[in-house]
């Protein structure tokens, strides 16, 4: 029990470091310039009709913009060409009308995947904030190992909650729900602090999930290590949307 105590104690310390207000920042970044996808890898998969998902206009990239409602389309991904570490990252999305095959029957569904690493896939190793109707804000440990807090009832994230680990070579999906949703019809902001290996998420301004000891597999040692940095991934997966505003502050 004293043990424990402890553990909670420094993750709080930590908590309260990462979500104050003397967070020093040494410069910030445009992602996304408003006018193409030069900052961009493109990656797409090869179940669609149509591998033109990405289209630039009116300051936004529109996912799906020109693919027919219920058509069956490929997900993919753009990947930020650099690498991150500590950062502030921001964005705004929306919600357009159009779902597609093979997600046609269900909630729109995409996301942002961050200290990605590994090979470049659809859903490669990282950690993952979902945008998703009704969950945006779940946190997913995709290949990787994280902790957060966790309400002993609804299983929900809580600052004051039980600390969880998820992840295992077993299961490489494992998630982490969000406090509460926050997402409004329209225009929905996003931002993700991250330290290191810490994390926290807030959608329009509220605190919704937490992830800490964030690790990867290193299969050269056989264990798992800190994971610090990565590049990041704003994901296409069978639902029309707007990604615009999206920004990055080094800390």
């Amino acid at each position: 029990m004293r043990t424990h105590l402890i553990i909670l104690f420094v993750h709080l310390l930590l908590f309260n470091t990462l979500k104050g207000q003397n967070i020093n920042t040494e410069g910030s970044v445009n992602l996304f310039n408003g006018e193409n996808l030069d900052n961009w890898d493109i990656l797409i998969d090869d179940k669609g009709t149509d591998k033109n998902l990405f289209t630039v206009e009116n300051g936004m990239i529109h996912v799906y913009a020109q693919q027919a409602d219920q058509s069956l389309q490929s997900f993919g991904g753009i990947v930020s060409k650099e690498e991150y570490g500590s950062y502030i990252l921001t964005l705004e999305y929306k919600w357009g009308e159009k779902k597609f095959q093979p997600r046609h029957e269900f909630v729109r569904d995409a996301g942002i995947i961050f200290h990605m690493h590994g090979d470049d896939v659809i859903w490669p190793n990282g950690v993952e904030c979902q945008i998703q109707e009704g969950d945006t804000g779940d946190l997913w440990a995709i290949g990787t190992r994280v902790l957060s807090t966790v309400q002993n009832v609804i299983r929900n994230y809580s600052e004051k909650g039980d600390t969880i680990t998820r992840g295992n070579q077993e299961h490489r999906f494992q998630r982490f729900h969000r406090a509460y949703c926050w997402e409004n019809p329209g225009w929905n902001t996003v931002k993700l602090i991250v330290k290191g290996n810490e994390a926290i998420y807030e959608v329009n301004g509220k605190i919704v999930n937490r992830a800490f000891d964030m690790k990867y597999w290193n299969e050269n040692l056989n264990e798992w290590k800190a994971l610090t940095k990565g590049r990041i991934l704003l994901q296409a997966e069978g639902a029309e949307i707007f990604y615009r505003n999206i920004t990055i502050e080094i800390l």
